[in-house]
C-alpha cells in the first residue's frame, strides 16, 4: 500500500512515501534535500520549487505541515519565513544541522483529499513561550496551546496526538522542559493512570536566543476516546513516568479506512529505564531499532508501514556508521539525519518514525 521512491529532480534529491488506497484520502510524506552546495538562499529555493513542482495540477492537494531544518537559525529563519509564506500552511523551522553537509531540507506532509473528511487535522507550529527559564516557557507554550485549541473546539487531553519540544543547550535546559510539562499537565489531569501524549523532546533552536523552548503539534478534531491507543512497548520499555517524564512511548489513531503511528523520540533503552550499550553507536542504533519494531508491532505494524523517518545524533562524527546502517536496512524510506543531542547524555542516537496501515473499522469515519 506504501509506494517509496527516491528522485532526482532538477537541484534536488527527494525522498517520497505515498498511501494511496483505493478509495479515501491519499497521503504524501516528502523529505527534501538540495542537491547543490553553496549559497543557503540557493539551496532554500531548490526546496521550496520542489514542494511547488509537486503540488503543479494538484490543486486538491492540500498542503498540512512543513518542517524545515536548518544549519544556522540565527541567520537563515527569516529567509525560510519569508519564502515559505507563499505555501499557506503550518511552517516550523529548526535549527538541526543537517549531517548530510547540507545547510536546509524539508520534511512536507500533504493530503489528497476525494471527499470531506469528518475530522479536522490540526497542525500548530513553532510555538514560543514567555518566561526566564525552561520551565516557565515550557508552562507558557501549553497554556497558549490549550487556549488556541479552545478555539477550535478541542482539549490537549482529548484531541492532542503528537509534540515536538525542541530544547536550546538540552543538556542544560532539558530539566525544566520536564518540570514544566509535568506540573502542567498534572493541572489539566493528565497522569500515569489516564494517558500522555506522544513526544519527542530534543535537542534544537530558533533565531530567537531568549528563547529556550520551541514546540510543534498535532491534534485532531472529532476523534474520540476509542479511537486512541497508547503504546507500551513493556517487553523492551519502561513507562517513561519511572524515570520523572510524562509522555508516551506512541500512539496509533485508528480511522474507517486507516491506522495512524505516531513513535516519540526512541532511544537505546531498556525496561528499567536504563542506557542499552552505552559508548557503542552500532549496538545502540540496532536496541533502537529493536524497541521501535516492538512499538510497532504493539499497533499491528511493521517498518514497512512506517512513512518517514527521523534520526537524531549527540556525535555528528556518527553520522557515516548510523547513516550506512540506515541505509543498508531502510534504503527507500525517507529520512533525515540532523545533529541533535539527546535528552540524556549517554543515548548516541534517537529516532522517531511515523507509519500508516489500512484497515477497516465500520465504527469510524474515514481519515
Amino acid at each position: 500500500m506504501i509506494d517509496r521512491t527516491t528522485i532526482g529532480r532538477g537541484n534536488v534529491l527527494m525522498q517520497m512515501s505515498e498511501f494511496c488506497p483505493e478509495s479515501g484520502a491519499q497521503e504524501y510524506h516528502l523529505m527534501i534535500a538540495p542537491s547543490v552546495t553553496g549559497c543557503f538562499c540557493d539551496q532554500l529555493s531548490a526546496v521550496n520549487q520542489a514542494i511547488a513542482d509537486f503540488r503543479h495540477g494538484h490543486d486538491d492537494m492540500n498542503l498540512d505541515f512543513i518542517r524545515y531544518f536548518v544549519s544556522d537559525a540565527s541567520n537563515q529563519e527569516h529567509f525560510v519565513m519569508d519564502a515559505a509564506s507563499e505555501f499557506s500552511c503550518p511552517v516550523s523551522v529548526i535549527e538541526q544541522p543537517l549531517l548530510a553537509g547540507i545547510k536546509v531540507s524539508a520534511w512536507v506532509y500533504l493530503v489528497k483529499r476525494a471527499f470531506p473528511s469528518e475530522y479536522r487535522h490540526i497542525w500548530n507550529a513553532y510555538m514560543k513561550g514567555c518566561g526566564p527559564d525552561s520551565a516557565s516557557q515550557t508552562d507558557s507554550i501549553f497554556r497558549n496551546y490549550s487556549d488556541s485549541l479552545a478555539k477550535e473546539g478541542c482539549t490537549i487531553p482529548e484531541n492532542c496526538i503528537r509534540t515536538w519540544l525542541f530544547v536550546q543547550n538540552v543538556d542544560v535546559n532539558y530539566a525544566g522542559v520536564v518540570k514544566g510539562r509535568r506540573d502542567y499537565f498534572d493541572e489539566i489531569g493528565l497522569t500515569k493512570d489516564t494517558h500522555y501524549i506522544a513526544s519527542t523532546g530534543i535537542a534544537g533552536r530558533t533565531a530567537d536566543s531568549s528563547s529556550k523552548v520551541m514546540m510543534d503539534a498535532y491534534a485532531v478534531d472529532g476523534i474520540s476516546a476509542g479511537q486512541i491507543k497508547y503504546l507500551k512497548g513493556s517487553s523492551h520499555l519502561n513507562p517513561t513516568h519511572e524515570y520523572g517524564v510524562t509522555f508516551e512511548r506512541g500512539t496509533s489513531v485508528d480511522y474507517g479506512d486507516r491506522r495512524h503511528v505516531f513513535i516519540s523520540g526512541t532511544a537505546s533503552i531498556d525496561n528499567k529505564g536504563e542506557i542499552v550499550h552505552p559508548g557503542d553507536i552500532g549496538r545502540q542504533t540496532l536496541r533502537m531499532w529493536e524497541n521501535v519494531e516492538v512499538l510497532l508491532a504493539e499497533a499491528e505494524c511493521t517498518f514497512d508501514d512506517v512513512m518517514h523517518m527521523i534520526v537524531y545524533l549527540r556525535d555528528i562524527a556518527d553520522y557515516e556508521q548510523v547513516s550506512l546502517m540506515f541505509h543498508e536496512r531502510f534504503p527507500e524510506h525517507p529520512k533525515v539525519f540532523v545533529w541533535a543531542p539527546v535528552c540524556r547524555p549517554g543515548w548516541l542516537v534517537e529516532m522517531e518514525c511515523m507509519a500508516v496501515r489500512q484497515i477497516v473499522n465500520k465504527e469510524y469515519k474515514p481519515f
